[in-house]
């Protein structure tokens, strides 16, 4: 086929060889952190190669920021089930 431009995965790979100076400047319990950030820009690779984004940096934030939302949004959920037990038993 002979692509001629870097596929999304490859640009994200390229951005995180970037921050390497910076992750490693960080505490190692932060270091973990940053790498699940990384982690969650992959995990949306498909969609954000579809958003055909010149700045690689939107499509890995927002997918950054979706599984984050997805984390409130989880443990939101947990505590309205606690709270609502909580006062089941009142």
């Amino acid at each position: 086929m002979g692509r001629t431009n870097p596929t999304y995965r490859d640009a994200l790979r390229t951005m995180e060889s970037r921050w390497k100076h910076y992750r490693r400047a960080l505490r190692h319990a932060d270091q973990e952190v940053f790498d699940r950030l990384f982690e969650h820009a992959r995990a949306h690779a498909d969609a954000s190669g579809f958003q055909n984004d010149q700045f690689v940096e939107i499509p890995a934030l927002v997918s950054m920021l979706l599984e984050q939302q997805k984390h409130i949004d989880d443990l939101e959920d947990r505590l309205d089930h606690l709270e609502n037990d909580l006062n089941d038993q009142r």
